[in-house]
């Protein structure tokens, strides 16, 4: 991601980038730990038109490209109806939505681990090893509670998860502006 030692004219840039980031990740993530149960549900469906817009997609190339292509088909179909089927039965794909996203977690978790071994031992690297170890916990902890809490989790986890990316992002910032300053 980032390679140090950075650039002086890109910290100014980087840092105000990474405040205004940070500012709408932690709106996103009080938003999400509140109304956990919307969130949930508006990922699902987020996640619903994603898979039509594939389906659509992968039809008009089969369409275009190989007419007789039987599987191009069959996977523009199965995308169709599956998000078609989360659109209209929501809760049926909160579960499967749930696994995905604790996926996401551990992987988030892998990058942040990453990143702090990037930046060690310039200061503020820990921020990014606390923010790792926080993804890796919210997916061991979403994992073990699965599929019957999957309704709220899902909301909960995505709020507390964008919430400290946002405030990782939002110090990384002000760490860029302090340097890009002179102040560090």
């Amino acid at each position: 991601m980032w390679s140090y030692p950075l650039k002086e004219s890109l910290l100014a840039k980087i840092g105000k980038d990474a405040k205004i980031a940070g500012t709408v990740f932690i709106v996103l993530g009080i938003i999400g730990v509140v109304f956990p149960t919307f969130v949930t549900l508006a990922t699902v469906l987020f996640v619903s038109w994603l898979m039509l817009f594939a389906g659509i997609l992968a039809s008009y190339f089969t369409w275009i490209t190989n007419r007789g292509d039987w599987l191009g088909w069959l996977k523009s179909i199965i995308l169709i109806v599956v998000a078609l089927f989360m659109m209209f039965y929501p809760m049926s794909g909160v579960g499967t939505i749930g696994v995905v996203l604790s996926v996401y977690f551990f992987v988030d978790a892998l990058a942040g681990f990453g990143l702090a071994r990037a930046m060690y031992p310039n200061k503020g690297w820990w921020v990014w090893l606390v923010n790792a170890l926080l993804s890796f916990a919210l997916g061991v902890f979403f994992v073990v509670g699965w599929p019957f809490s999957s309704l709220y989790l899902i909301g909960i986890f995505i709020g507390i998860n964008l919430l400290f990316d946002g405030i990782t992002l939002f110090f990384t910032g002000h760490l860029f502006h302090k340097i890009d300053k002179g102040g560090i």
